[in-house]
C-alpha cells in the first residue's frame, strides 16, 4: 500500500462509496460513537472521515475535526453536511494520517473508522493518534481484520495481492496490528452484520509532560558519571 494508490482508489470510490459501504458498515459507526461517550466541550478527531457518514452521529455539544487523504471523499462529506443543515458541524481537512499537522495533546478522543487496513504504515498511524491525543485520553478503532474462519480467511489471502487496486488489505491481522502498535486495548468486540468488523477501545498510555520530564531527569541522573571522593 502507498499514498498514491490509496488516493487513486478512493477517487474511484468517492461517488458510490455510500452505496457500497454505507449501510453495511453503519452499525459499526453507531456502536463506536456510542462507546466514545462524547462529553460536552470535548474535542474529537476522526481520522479517515471519508464521506462523513459518521458525522450526524456525534452530539452537537462536541467539536469534531475530520481528516482524510482524499479531497474527493471530503467533497462528499461537505455536501452531506450542507444537505443536513450541519454545515458547521465539523471542520474537515485534507491530511495524511501518518503525518498530522496538529500539535501534541490536541484532542480528548481520537477515532479511526475503517482506516487501519488502508494506510501504508499502521504503526505510524497509531503513533500519530497517540501523539495528538491527550495523555490518558481514549483511542478508538473499528476495522475489518483477517477472519479466523478458514474459508473466509483463505479467500482474503487470495485477495491480498490486489490490495493496491482494492484500496485496503483484506488479510489484515488483528493480532499483528496490536503487537506492532502496542495499543493498550481495554475493550475488543465484534460489530456489523455477521460480526464482520472489530471495535477496539484503548487508553492513550503515553506519559504526561510532567511524567516525561521526570523520566528524562531520572535517566540523566542514572547516566551521569559518578566520582569517588578523593
Amino acid at each position: 500500500m502507498d499514498i498514491r494508490a490509496i488516493e487513486q482508489a478512493y477517487r474511484r470510490y468517492a461517488r458510490f462509496y455510500d452505496v457500497c459501504f454505507g449501510a453495511v458498515f453503519q452499525p459499526g459507526r453507531k456502536a463506536i460513537v456510542e462507546r466514545m461517550d462524547c462529553r460536552a466541550g470535548e474535542r474529537i478527531l476522526e481520522v479517515g472521515v471519508g464521506t462523513g457518514l459518521s458525522l450526524p452521529l456525534y452530539p452537537g455539544e462536541v467539536s469534531v475535526v475530520g481528516i482524510d487523504i482524499s479531497p474527493h471523499m471530503l467533497d462528499q462529506a461537505r455536501v452531506r453536511l450542507a444537505r443536513g443543515g450541519m454545515r458547521n458541524a465539523a471542520e474537515l481537512m485534507v491530511m495524511d494520517a501518518e503525518n498530522m499537522a496538529f500539535g501534541d495533546d490536541s484532542f480528548d478522543k481520537v477515532v479511526a473508522m475503517y482506516v487501519a487496513s488502508v494506510v501504508p504504515h499502521p504503526a505510524r498511524l497509531v503513533d500519530e493518534m497517540r501523539r495528538v491525543c491527550k495523555p490518558g485520553g481514549r483511542i478508538f478503532m473499528v476495522n475489518h481484520f483477517h477472519s479466523r474462519n478458514p474459508v473466509l480467511g483463505g479467500f482474503e489471502r487470495l485477495l491480498a495481492p490486489l490490495s493496491k487496486q482494492l484500496g485496503f488489505r483484506p488479510d489484515f491481522s488483528l493480532d499483528r496490528f496490536l503487537g506492532a502498535t502496542g495499543l493498550d486495548a481495554r475493550s475488543i468486540r465484534r460489530v456489523n452484520l455477521f460480526e464482520f468488523s472489530t471495535m477496539v477501545e484503548a487508553r492513550n498510555n503515553k506519559p504526561t509532560m510532567a511524567e516525561a520530564r521526570s523520566n528524562e531527569q531520572g535517566a540523566a541522573e542514572i547516566s551521569a558519571p559518578a566520582f569517588a571522593p578523593s
